[in-house]
């Protein structure tokens, strides 16, 4: 039976034969003939309007006997047969072929018959024509034999050789190594017919390979081959060549890519305005530009040619090649895009050596790269892919899967070894940012990619997630212990805001306006030291910190006692941010003992509480953490230094104004005014030096504290000096013992707390200057 598949149907064999109802060619003749004579086919030039005729029903009469065109692979379609005359046998004998040679170059009038026109030229293979014959040929192959007594396999029509010469001579007019042809160069119908030569091969080859086993079909499916081989070299070429000729949209990848990069500053915020000013007129053309990012880099007719020559490599057989070109030309492609958003390749170790100023550029350029890959490079590759092999679904997302699996993994190694560098409390920010980009991300990479690979990659992402949330978690711990270690003995000069309080609180407050992103990691952390402890009970981690008791029922007994206690309410971020606060208080009351003079050391107290107010207040995240009891708390400590600087420093110089003991019987003891008023004028003059030193940086503060020594000294000097300073003889008795009036008084408690000693002698001698003018 598989002899007979092998076989012809009958009535296509003789596809080249003279189709004649006069007589019938004797078979091995014919073949003779045909063998010695070739050149007896020029006699007969159209023949090949004849060999269409596939129903004559005297192609049937020997349907055993092999067509004379198949005969050979080599000289199948050069020989027709001859057309027979009356009287002829049809049988030429070998010994003509010398003289039919030279019959063939002779005029027409040397002909013995008369009835024969003029010899003409072989006309050249038509190519289309041969196409017709070759789909007819590929579908007698297709067509399985049904004769049981056909067993022999029929020979190669020579119209097979023809084809493939003259597909290959057009192949290698494309392919020249000298001028070779670019797709792009061809015209509509020149790529389309090329293609369709190019499957016709690919179906031919196929066809011919059933039979591969048999030496009769060896020479042409070894010819067909080479030729198909070689079309496949090209094609591929092409494929590759417009692949690789992509453009990267810049207006879609790095002006979004660079926000990330740009501080909120009065000048970034004033450079984009200019972009964002002109949405409303542009929002009707938006969906026709985000319809031609669709594709990035790529015209609608480049993609309609990588589309048909992908289905020309792949149905060539050449579907691993057409795979590999795509997969290097785009990944090629995706690389160079992330180039220009700035993210470089680092291995763990290298990210590891990098100092941290480096490392905080790289991981600005791997937040813009991984938000930039996951909202527009990724969909927009799958949307390639699945363009260039619409018909070959698993290869589109096999490819994709691909590409996109490397550049991640790329992503998710570096956050992986960033989360792994040395603990340090500036990292905390960066850290937060790479924290809320894969938090934010990873749920919305569902639609991109197959579910085992989604899930691969949220696997990964939330592990590197929790790694970035221990590094935060240890960063606080750090910070914590950094306050609670610095023990400084060198007290602030002018008892000045410290410098740890101004670090700490401006660290906190840029921490919070992470506030969320904060609250979510200290409560994953809660959750994971909850699932540590072994007692398996609802452990409160606010409730650890504060020592409340938990009742049978899950209920905090202090809560039933004391509703309105903001302590009892506290998240795990609110009990951290307490822990701190708490921590710098106690650091500076050990600091602010460094100070000899304790109005000094208030003032001390005073600058660091009010700093930390301020800074509490003008945050909206912090005030939220701290709650309202807190800021009165803190208000109410800043009252109480406040009235016990005025008692440590102007309440000793209160008691110089004591009328007691100035007075006998009525009369005013003149020794002991002079005395009170020497203590006075030395007393002021030695607060007034130390004190200008001292700083209030504070503006209302400071002129709280001016106002509230005015409103305590000013009166009482100016009733003191009213009522006994009529005892002094004006002139140089006056001077001596009346230093200050009341309005100089005044004026130069009002120098208080600059922190210059300079400008308060300035003024203290334009004022004398004043006066004697």
């Amino acid at each position: 039976m598989d002899a007979d598949k092998d076989k012809p149907l009958p009535e296509k064999s003789p596809t080249l034969v003279a189709s004649t109802d006069d007589a019938k060619i004797d078979n091995n003749d014919n073949i003779s003939s045909n063998e010695n004579h070739p050149d007896k086919e020029k006699e007969k030039p159209d023949i090949v309007d004849v060999v269409v005729d596939q129903d004559s029903p005297n192609k049937k009469t020997e349907p055993h006997t092999p067509s004379p065109r198949a005969s050979s692979p080599d000289a199948a379609a050069d020989q027709p047969s001859p057309k027979p005359t009356d009287g002829d046998d049809n049988t030429v004998e070998p010994s003509e072929n010398t003289e039919l040679e030279k019959e063939n170059q002779q005029p027409a009038d040397n002909d013995d018959d008369g009835d024969q026109t003029s010899p003409k030229e072989e006309e050249p293979p038509d190519l289309e024509k041969l196409s017709e014959e070759i789909d007819h040929y590929i579908l007698t192959l297709s067509t399985p034999t049904k004769t049981d007594h056909d067993t022999d396999a029929k020979d190669v029509p020579h119209f097979v050789q023809q084809f493939a010469v003259l597909v290959d001579a057009k192949i290698g007019d494309y392919d020249s190594p000298d001028n070779p042809v670019r797709w792009a160069r061809l015209t509509e119908e020149d790529s389309k017919s090329f293609l369709e030569y190019v499957h016709r091969l690919s179906s031919l080859t196929d066809a011919l390979s059933q039979f591969s086993s048999d030496k009769k079909y060896a020479d042409a499916i070894n010819r067909v081959g080479l030729v198909l081989q070689r079309a496949m070299s090209y094609v591929e070429e092409e494929f590759k060549s417009l692949l690789e000729h992509y453009t990267i949209n810049d207006s879609s990848s790095s002006d979004d890519a660079k926000l990330p990069k740009q501080s909120p500053s009065p000048t970034s915020n004033q450079n984009q305005e200019p972009e964002q000013n002109p949405p409303p007129p542009e929002s009707p053309a938006a969906p026709a530009v985000e319809e031609h990012n669709f594709f990035p880099g790529y015209s609608d007719e480049i993609l309609s040619d990588l589309i048909r020559l992908s289905k020309a490599l792949i149905a060539g057989g050449h579907e691993t090649e057409c795979c590999q070109v795509y997969f290097v030309a785009r990944r090629n492609a995706l690389e160079d895009s992330l180039h220009k958003l700035g993210f470089e390749k680092y291995s763990i170790d290298e990210v590891q050596k990098l100092q941290w100023e480096s490392l905080e550029r790289e991981i600005v350029s791997w937040i813009a790269t991984f938000k930039q890959c996951f909202s527009a490079h990724f969909p927009s590759e799958k949307k390639v892919s699945d363009s260039v092999f619409l018909d070959h679904p698993s290869i589109s997302e096999s490819l994709h899967c691909s590409l996109s699996q490397g550049i991640i993994i790329q992503l998710l190694n570096f956050a992986g070894a960033v989360a792994l560098t040395k603990r340090a409390a500036e990292k905390l920010f960066k850290f937060l940012d790479m924290y809320e980009v894969l938090r934010d991300t990873l749920p919305t990479i569902d639609n991109l990619f197959p579910e085992d690979l989604v899930n691969d990659i949220k696997t990964e992402g939330s592990r590197i997630k929790g790694r970035l949330g221990e590094a935060m978690i240890s960063i606080f711990a750090e910070l914590e212990s950094s306050i609670g270690s610095d023990s400084a003995k060198t007290p602030v000069p002018g008892g000045a805001v410290h410098p740890l309080t101004r670090y700490t609180m401006n660290y906190l407050k840029l921490a919070c306006e992470y506030k969320d992103t904060l609250e979510q990691v200290f409560r994953e952390h809660q959750k994971i030291e909850r699932a540590d402890s072994a007692t398996g009970s609802d452990f409160n981690y606010n409730n650890s910190q504060t020592g409340e008791e938990i009742d049978s029922n899950g209920n905090n007994s202090q809560a039933q006692i004391h509703p309105d206690d903001e302590a009892v309410k506290q998240s795990p971020l609110q009990a951290q941010m307490t822990k701190v606060m708490e921590l710098l208080d106690a650091n500076l009351e050990s600091k602010s003992k460094l100070y000899k003079d304790r109005a000094q050391s208030l003032i001390f107290l005073m600058n660091n509480g009010r700093y930390i107010l301020q800074k509490v207040k003008g945050s909206g995240e912090i005030i939220s953490l701290m709650g309202d009891s807190w800021c009165r708390h803190r208000s109410s400590d800043l009252r109480q230094y406040h009235k016990e600087y005025q008692r440590e420093t102007w309440g000793r110089l209160l008691n110089c104004l004591n009328p007691e003991g100035l007075m006998v019987n009525g009369k005013i003891v003149k020794p002991v005014v002079k005395e009170r008023f020497k203590s006075f004028n030395a007393m002021f003059d030695e607060i007034h030096k130390a004190q200008s030193h001292w700083v209030v940086s504070d503006e209302q503060l400071q002129s709280e504290l001016r106002v509230s020594i005015s409103n305590m000294i000013i009166p009482a000097y100016r009733s003191f000096l009213g009522r006994f300073g009529q005892v002094f003889s004006p002139g140089r008795q006056m001077g001596k013992y009346v230093k200050y009036q009341a309005d100089d008084i005044e004026t130069y408690i009002d120098e208080l707390f600059d922190g210059s000693a300079a400008h308060a002698g300035r003024k203290k001698s334009m004022k004398k200057s004043a006066e004697k003018s």
